[in-house]
This record gives structure tokens, sequence and C-alpha cells, in this order.
């Protein structure tokens, strides 16, 4: 149920090999995208796992209860990786408070350019937050590319939290000018490949999140400066099919998924594209809420019928009754794996609300938005702590 332990003396042994094998891919992976290596040569393309095999895995591997996260100390998914704010000590401490709680599980955002910037130091972070996640026994979702907020992303220092607004910093990946060329997708090829092809049979990585809302047109914020809803949605299903053969090209031992998020997902025969290829050509299914009780019963409902296992990847927004106490049971009386929308509230900011991108908050909501500690570890709310420790004791899970 959650990531089996490997002993300190085993990373000890292995740690030059691996570090020499990445080495390896990484160069291997930033030249032509067809070219072939001894290094990658005994990796086996698999196709999408069938629905027995996606339940087995699950009866071994789920439920799965967990967060988003991202550290208090970083405005966005750029400023938590680059070597120069990455902060592994903030890091252990706050796992140390989710293992606390009991959480088995978090989903974390890659980013592009990261690869770009620094392949080998990348993937060495990547090595060092497995570890740290490891410790504290929470088994890692990994998000590669991601459709909302700033579509035009930059590597370096990071922008300031705009006072009052929610994730105000966080960034697409990829940026619009890539998204917009059809011809620069092959470009990130490597990308996917390196990171899946140095941990596509490591334990501690649960499962890899292809694309995050990658047609959310972000209306809210940039909807001037971003891609219209149809060229986005369509630019966006042709790079999420590229993105999954690449993926499905390494053979990992996870599951691969991408989550459908709006639209309608019941009439299987009227499905958009980009939903209908989310929910037909996944390993798992996974998907978003953010809806109150009554409208999530019949969502799961909805998505039943694609007999799969289930993985709610973002919830929790107080203020439209997507709480712990109604919400969190739900899922775990319906086998649904879920990560609520954040952990720790810090530079992300989301504890405002969505629509605070229109009208600024002049002091913390009341209630807040989404998280669920304060930077001290303090709970929010003590009450949502308990709720969740009861779950995840009757899912014995803690």
């Amino acid at each position: 149920m959650v990531v089996s332990v490997r002993s300190e003396l085993r990373y000890a042994a292995v740690m030059n090999l691996k570090y020499l094998l990445l080495v390896v891919l990484i160069l291997s992976c930033m030249g032509c995208e067809n070219s072939k290596t001894e290094s990658t040569a005994v990796i086996q393309s698999r196709a999408q796992w069938t629905e027995e095999q996606a339940q087995t895995w699950y009866a071994e591997h789920g439920p799965l209860i967990g967060f988003n996260y991202v550290p208090r100390t970083a405005v966005n998914q750029i400023e938590m990786w680059q070597p120069e704010t990455w902060d592994p000590a903030i890091i252990d401490e706050e796992l140390s408070w989710a293992a606390g709680i009991g959480f088995n599980t978090a989903r974390v955002f890659l980013h592009d350019l990261l690869w770009t910037q620094d392949a080998e130091g990348f993937l060495a972070r990547i090595e060092e937050f497995l570890t740290i996640a490891q410790r504290h026994n929470i088994g890692v979702m990994f998000v590669f590319f991601d459709g909302v907020w700033h579509p035009e992303p930059a590597a370096g220092p990071q922008p300031e939290p705009i006072p009052g607004v929610h994730n105000s910093q966080w960034v697409q990946s990829p940026g619009r000018a890539i998204l917009d060329d059809p011809e620069q997708y092959a470009s990130l090829a490597p990308y996917v490949k390196g990171v899946i092809g140095a941990f596509r049979d490591d334990d501690r990585v649960v499962v890899w999140d292809l694309f995050n809302e990658p047609n959310n047109p972000n209306s809210l914020a940039y909807a001037d400066s971003d891609l219209t809803p149809e060229v986005k949605a369509e630019r966006a299903l042709e790079l999420l099919k590229l993105t999954t053969t690449w993926a499905l090209s390494m053979g990992p031992t996870q599951p691969v998924t991408a989550g459908v998020w709006d639209d309608q997902w019941a009439d299987a025969d009227a499905l958009s594209p980009i939903n209908n290829f989310m929910l037909k050509n996944m390993d798992v299914v996974s998907f978003h809420t953010y809806a109150a009780k009554a409208t999530v019963i019949d969502q799961l409902a909805a998505l039943k019928q694609y007999n799969r296992p289930l993985f709610c990847t973002e919830y929790i927004a107080r203020p439209l009754g997507s709480t712990y106490e109604d919400i969190l049971p739900l899922f775990a009386a319906e086998g649904v794996s879920a990560y609520q929308w954040g952990f720790v509230n810090g530079r992300s900011q989301t504890i405002y609300p969505w629509w605070s991108w229109t009208v600024p908050s002049e002091m913390e909501p009341d209630p807040w938005f989404h998280d669920l500690l304060h930077p001290d570890g303090r709970p929010y709310d003590t009450t949502e702590i308990d709720v969740i420790q009861q779950v995840l004791s009757e899912l014995n899970l803690r």
C-alpha cells in the first residue's frame, strides 16, 4: 500500500552506478529521438495496460491518499526545483508533517525548462526528492506538463507572489510558444523519456501524470495572452498523444495517466476529443473535482463505466462545498485514490480563492480555499485532521 523502504546501505552501494547510468541516459535522450544506444536498447516499449492489469496493480498499491505538493518556499514548480532555490531541508520537514498525519502519497509538478536548463542536475534533485519522500513512506506521482496559469514561463529567478492572489506565479509547461508550434514538440521527447527512463522501475514513483488540465483556457487570469480555447484544446491533444507514446516507449512499470477536469464524462459517445483520449487511453483514470458531494457522487458513477482504478488528483475547495468532511469519506468508500490541492500555506498562496485574480484578497480568507497547514505546521482546522486520520485508519493506512 505504501512504498517499500530500501535500506540506506543499498543506496550507498548503488548510487555511483545509478548516476553513471543516468548520465548515459541523458546523453542518449538529448540526441536524435530515434537513435538507439546500448543503454536504451534493453528498454521495452509497452502498450496501455488492460483493465485487468490496472486493477491487479491497484489491488497491490491502492488506495493512495495524499496531496499536491510544492514547498512553502516556492512560488511555482520552477522555483521548487532550480538549484538556487532547491530546499531539501524544508521538503524533509514538510513531508515529515505529512507522514505524521498519515498521508502516503504526493503529486509533484516538474517542468520542461528544468530539463533544458540542467538535465543531469534535475535528475539528481529528483533522486534526492524521492529519497526524502521514501524516508517518510510517501510515494510520488510526477506531473510532466501543465496547461494552467502563466503561458510564458522562464527559467531563472522567479517573480515574487502577487499579494492576495491565488497561485499568482504558477507557470504552464510547455509555454505558449512551444505549445502553439507542433514542429517543436519533438524537442520535449528527451525530457519525458529521460525522466521516465531514469525511474521507470523505481517503486518510489507510483504514477506518471502526463499533462495537468491540458486544455485549460485560463479565462480568469490569462484569457488575452493564452491560446484561444479551441486552438489550445487542439494543440494540447496533439502533444498529449505524443507524450503518451513517449512515456509508454520507456516501458514504465508504473501506470500513466492524464486527468479529465471539464465537460461531461457520463456519455462515452459524446466526450470531447481530449476527454475521450484521456478516459480511453490511460492505464488508470484520473480526474479533478472541486464540486460538492452530490455532484461528486454523479461524477464517480460516470467514471466507473471505464472499469479502471480511479484517482482524484485535485479536490478541496472549502467555499464550494468540496470539504474533507464530505468528500474524503466518499472517496474512501468508493476505493478512489485522492490528492487534495495544496498542503502548507506558502508562496503559492492557494489559501486565496480562484476569483482573487479579479479581486485580490486584502486579508487572509476564512475559510481557506485550499491548503491544510500553516507555515509552522499547525493545522488550519484540527477537525479536518481528525477526519483525515479517521479515514486513513479505516483504510489501514495509519
